[in-house]
């Protein structure tokens, strides 16, 4: 297994030795980023702001204004929160392609608390125009996403965790593009839209479903803005129920966006997410066991949801 944190930033090094205008921006975070290699063998493309992240953020913006192709990578708890007005300024209203990895979004990685937990991102960041939202699953898709961010024309928000994670995708062989959510298994009885660490977790329910009769069909949704509003439409129109599993609030997030893609032609909808509370204080395995975000919450509510 490999951390998708640690898959973005050596494929960023690797481009980064063939390109000088790739230019890493940090915030007193190049150990928890792993941006360490980065800085040691790119220093004049390397950038270190100290613990500051709005200046880190203004600095990014300044540097893709002229030219640069800049990654801007720190706890996401702090680059959604602190700094959210450069974001939505410097970057989304003046279309500064700046790409900003947020590392340990969603639950806070090791148990570092409330203070650090990163569960509003999703909503805040959706409503900004211009602002780009991905949440890759697994190692080989976050370098595929790397490869294209490089000359993305947009600013664009990346949300991983920190822990090593397993595979999704065995190969590489499949498709990765903004926008469009990629379907890892069919099925006619209900519909699991999942994204980020959460996809691994809904496919095994979804194999855990089919061997107790129940076809399930899961879909990674790892562009989160732009969405696949034809693949929602189509699931809701093939299946007829829908369960949304998120490692973010139940507010605002993805279930919230399929809810309204849907809202014309519903169909029933079930939200998985950390509800409207001070979250417990535990690991992340912990704490994904106790909001049934992990494959036996997400089987158990799925036929709670079908009745069976």
């Amino acid at each position: 297994m490999i951390a998708c944190r640690k898959s973005f930033t050596d494929t960023l090094l690797e481009l980064a030795k063939k390109d000088k205008d790739i230019v890493a921006v940090t915030s007193d975070a190049r150990g928890s980023v792993t941006l360490g290699d980065f800085a040691d063998q790119l220093p004049d493309q390397f950038v270190e702001c100290g613990i500051a992240e709005q200046d880190a953020v203004g600095i990014s913006a300044g540097l893709a204004h002229s030219g640069k192709k800049v990654f801007v990578c720190g706890p996401a708890c702090f680059y959604v929160a602190r700094s959210l007005e450069q974001v939505k300024v410097d970057l989304a209203y003046s279309r500064n392609p700046v790409k900003i990895l947020g590392v340990s979004g969603g639950v806070a990685y090791g148990a570092l608390g409330a203070t650090h937990h990163s569960l509003h991102d999703i909503a805040a960041l959706r409503t900004f125009p211009g602002m780009n939202v991905v949440l890759p699953c697994d190692a080989r898709q976050t370098r595929k996403l790397v490869e294209l961010l490089v000359d993305y024309p947009e600013p664009v928000y990346v949300r991983v965790g920190r822990a090593a994670v397993p595979e999704v995708y065995e190969n590489d062989d499949f498709e990765f593009r903004l926008g469009k959510a990629n379907m890892l298994m069919d099925g006619g009885d209900v519909t699991i839209i999942a994204a980020g660490e959460t996809v691994w977790h809904a496919l095994q329910a979804g194999r855990e479903l089919k061997e107790k009769g129940v076809g399930a069909r899961v879909l990674d949704m790892s562009s989160v803005k732009p969405c696949d509003k034809e693949a929602v439409l189509k699931a809701a129109a093939d299946t007829g129920r829908i369960v949304t599993v998120e490692e973010h609030s139940m507010f605002g997030g993805l279930g919230a966006m399929v809810t309204e893609i849907i809202s014309e032609n519903p169909v029933p909808v079930r939200i998985l997410g950390i509800p409207d509370e001070d979250v417990v204080h535990g690991t992340n395995k912990e704490i994904f066991a106790h909001y049934g975000l992990d494959a036996d919450g997400i089987v158990k509510s799925t036929l709670d949801f079908l009745g069976k």
